[in-house]
């Protein structure tokens, strides 16, 4: 095997596509700096007990890790900066009020989430924290459809689910952690075979409720549905009008509602939301609530916060993303005179871009497609337009 091959679901991302990326993360904080986010930048490595605590814990099989020269202590390759953005939260800034933060950078998974995945996803995101009202909730969804319009991302379906309906239902069973995964998994897949298997000990109310939720999918129609059949707990009623009172708040997108969509049980705590965009085999956005994430890393006070937030791999974006058309450049020659060199010092200031052809290359590929040249007329060096 050849010492270039680079390890299974890893690349290189070559100048356009690397273009393309760079405007996507420029265009997409810009957006979320807009809403008054702040940027965040953590560590790719940590400590493994700092990585890996609270929510973070979940991201352990996606986690490389290795031991640390220096100290050797163990440490890891963050999966996931969600985790890290709360405890930047929590420990370091320490606000009492609402902070909005947004952050962009590389995450490593041992192996891909999804099929034909990378496992060096581009990960950019953002978060409120402080805020346990449906505002924030409100707002952070907002972003994520204006993100997505701002990229030229053309129709979207949103799907909307709460963990707190499926959690209303379970609570109070005493239940394994391996059986309590095993029928969020099967609500998930709609397999009412087996999930009728898994609650045949449950109380009848418990497991008409259960199964009643694999069917309860569809646009807003199915909340009223809902409110009718499920066990009227408290819970479950005030999860329904919430996710009933976001989609009515943006009447021009289109919702789906899955209710036993469960998916990540262990870190959600309520709304939970999945954007999908033509052209694209999985979600192009996902997010939601969870509150508490930030408790764990708790300094001098109680810093059990409410948090809501979206994620996206900017990787995944390039292949449904128009990219920007780009600006054609200026060719100029190569050369040591002084009023060259400021010529093309004044036009890089302007924002031109200029490539300098360097002596005996002057057939190569025109990479930047360049459209004008820098020619030097009765001692003057001018722009003019490249004749065709």
């Amino acid at each position: 095997m050849s010492a270039w091959v680079l390890p299974d679901h890893i690349a290189d991302v070559l100048p356009s596509e690397a273009r393309h990326i760079e405007e996507l993360r420029r265009l997409l904080l810009d957006t979320a700096r807009s809403y008054g986010f702040e940027l965040v930048s953590p560590p790719l490595l940590e400590h493994i007990e700092s990585l890996l605590t609270g929510t973070g814990k979940a991201l352990d099989l996606q986690t490389f890790k290795l031991v640390d020269q220096l100290s050797g202590r163990m440490m890891g390759l963050r999966a996931d900066t969600t985790p890290q953005v709360a405890r930047i939260d929590a420990h370091l800034l320490n606000r009492k009020g609402v902070t909005r933060l947004c952050y962009c950078g590389p995450v490593l998974h041992t192996r891909p989430d999804r099929p034909h995945a990378t496992r060096e996803p581009l990960q950019l995101g953002a978060e409120i924290y402080g805020h346990a009202g449906l505002e924030a909730d409100l707002e952070v969804l907002q972003l994520a459809l204006d993100c997505l319009q701002s990229a030229q991302i053309g129709e979207v379906l949103v799907d909307l689910a709460d963990a707190r309906i499926v959690g209303a239902l379970l609570e109070g069973l005493s239940l394994s952690e391996n059986t309590r995964g095993d029928v969020y998994a099967a609500l998930a897949s709609k397999n009412r075979s087996l999930l009728v298997e898994l609650v045949q000990n449950f109380p009848s109310e418990i497991q008409a409720g259960l199964l009643s939720l694999i069917d309860l999918f569809g646009d807003v129609s199915i909340l009223d549905k809902a409110l009718k059949i499920l066990p009227q707990k408290p819970q479950i009623k005030l999860a329904i009008e919430q996710l009933k009172w976001l989609s009515d708040q943006l009447p021009h997108v289109t919702f789906q509602f899955d209710l036993a969509d469960a998916r990540g049980y262990a870190y959600y705590s309520g709304l939970r939301f999945a954007i999908y965009a033509k052209g694209a085999s999985d979600a192009v956005i996902r997010g939601g609530r969870y509150d508490g994430v930030g408790a764990v890393f708790g300094h001098e006070i109680h810093r059990d916060r409410p948090a809501v937030g979206f994620s996206l791999d900017l990787k995944q974006w390039v292949g449904i993303v128009p990219a920007l058309t780009l600006k054609a450049a200026i060719r100029a020659p190569w050369g040591t005179s002084s009023d060259l060199r400021n010529a093309i010092t004044k036009l890089r200031q302007q924002g031109e871009t200029v490539v300098c052809i360097l002596p005996g290359h002057n057939s190569e590929i025109d990479e930047f497609q360049c459209d004008r040249e820098l020619l030097e007329i009765a001692g003057q060096w001018v722009v003019k337009v490249i004749e065709k």
